[in-house]
């Protein structure tokens, strides 16, 4: 890789596409229609969502499914349908991640570094930040 496209934060990549469902039961069967398959589902109670990962190539599909119609992926698929909801970007330290993006003005939606699915850190960024995208930015469970 060039100078010019090393990230400037050490590890980043794509670690994971969100996409909101309304049922991870349903939603699974196209993914192992190509011969992939659900390693991991877990309900995040504080995100109020059921998540399943599917491993993809160094990166991963996270099927996001709402507990209930007033959480943030439940409102997301009331709105927009289901569809893409985030891009995860893995990084090595996220309290740098953290601090570099807020250090440049940057718009976080999280109050802190949160834990999630499978331990892993995350936090947000909004949608206005970054292109239009919600982006989480996520590191592995220490």
């Amino acid at each position: 890789m060039s100078k010019q496209c090393e990230p400037s934060v050490k590890g980043a990549r794509i670690d994971h596409l969100g996409i909101a469902v309304e049922s991870i039961t349903t939603a699974r069967g196209l993914y192992e229609a190509l011969g992939l398959r659900v390693t991991h589902e877990e309900t995040v109670e504080h995100e109020g969502v059921r998540t399943a990962m599917i491993p993809l190539g160094e990166s991963r599909v996270e099927l996001l499914e709402p507990l209930g119609p007033d959480t943030t992926v439940g409102r997301f698929l009331s709105k927009r349908g289901a569809g893409l909801h985030h891009v995860a970007l893995h990084v090595d330290d996220i309290q740098e991640a953290w601090a570099e993006l807020q250090g440049r003005g940057v718009s976080i939606v999280s109050p802190a570094v949160q834990t999630g699915a499978g331990g892993h850190l995350y936090f947000f960024v909004h949608p206005k930040s970054a292109g239009g995208v919600l982006l989480e930015i996520c590191q592995d469970p220490v």
